[in-house]
């Protein structure tokens, strides 16, 4: 089965430690489910969703990490392709940057908003892409991204922050449940992760597409008592997902995960023990 109107969009990859996305598991435990290379990464797809609305519009969820590091610290967060894979895939399926009308961030870290910039070049600064599109943030997290802690203030990109307040595109979103598309599309937040996480749940024929972000960042992470040692609160981590996963596996429910290399999109489902895992969907 293949859902409609909806299109997996590979940017480009990047190499992580093992240990600090799978924070307080074991690698015995973890390293069954991904493997790991001799400096103990493991390697993370950064993935966006473009969903065609009725009227034709083209929204991109997400824009992955992109290709604007330069080359120290392209090496460092183990940016794989020079290349910016993600305006490389869309082109592929006859999708231009001026095609795109919506970028919808559920955060401004730099491995999911980075795609927004220009590849690297060493002559002059990257520019702000999609043109045509107005780009969507929680007001919330916003706020975090120009104010971050000093934990997670690395992973914010000042420099965008700038470009999206001149661009005059910048949209934030306030309240959940809210939408600036059809009511097929709405809103919920998450601030285990990070401040005002903003996830985004698809209604489709055949269901709910929740884009879990890093609340889930893939499969292995379905398992509820499994967080990252990015996250800000761990274990307000594991009551969220506990929390959305058992209202999503009442409905015709589907995870779209922006970081797991094999499974783009998987079903919802739960075992006679009530743990919860899915199985890989076509996308």
């Amino acid at each position: 089965m293949k859902l409609k109107n909806i299109v997996s969009i590979e940017g480009n990859t990047q190499l992580l430690d093992g240990g600090a996305m799978f924070g307080n598991a074991p690698k015995e435990m973890w390293q069954s489910w991904v493997k790991a290379d001799e400096k103990n990464r493991i390697s993370l797809a950064c993935r966006c969703l473009l969903l065609t609305l009725n009227n034709g519009q083209n929204i991109l969820f997400e824009a992955g990490i992109g290709a604007f590091f330069e080359p120290k610290l392209k090496e460092r967060f183990g940016v794989v392709e020079k290349e910016h894979m993600l305006l490389k895939n869309l082109e592929k399926i006859g999708i231009k940057e001026d095609d795109i009308h919506g970028v919808v961030l559920s955060h401004l870290h730099f491995d999911h908003a980075g795609g927004l910039l220009s590849a690297f070049n060493g002559e002059k600064p990257s520019d702000l892409l999609f043109p045509h599109a107005k780009i969507y943030v929680g007001k919330e997290h916003w706020q975090r991204a120009l104010q971050p802690h000093s934990r997670d203030k690395a992973s914010f990109i000042p420099y965008l922050n700038d470009l999206l307040l001149k661009s005059e595109r910048l949209v934030l979103i306030e309240k959940e449940g809210e939408s600036p598309f059809s009511s097929n599309v709405k809103f919920i937040f998450s601030q285990g992760h990070t401040v005002g996480l903003m996830l985004s749940e698809i209604s489709i024929d055949e269901g709910v597409v929740v884009f879990t972000s890093d609340l889930i960042p893939g499969a292995p992470w379905v398992h509820v008592p499994i967080s990252m040692g990015y996250d800000r609160f761990p274990e307000l981590v594991i009551d969220e997902k506990k929390q959305l996963l058992t209202r999503l596996i009442e409905n015709n429910s589907y995870l779209f995960f922006t970081h797991d290399t094999h499974v783009a999109l998987g079903k919802l489902c739960q075992d006679e023990k009530g743990k919860f895992y899915t199985n890989a969907i076509e996308v």
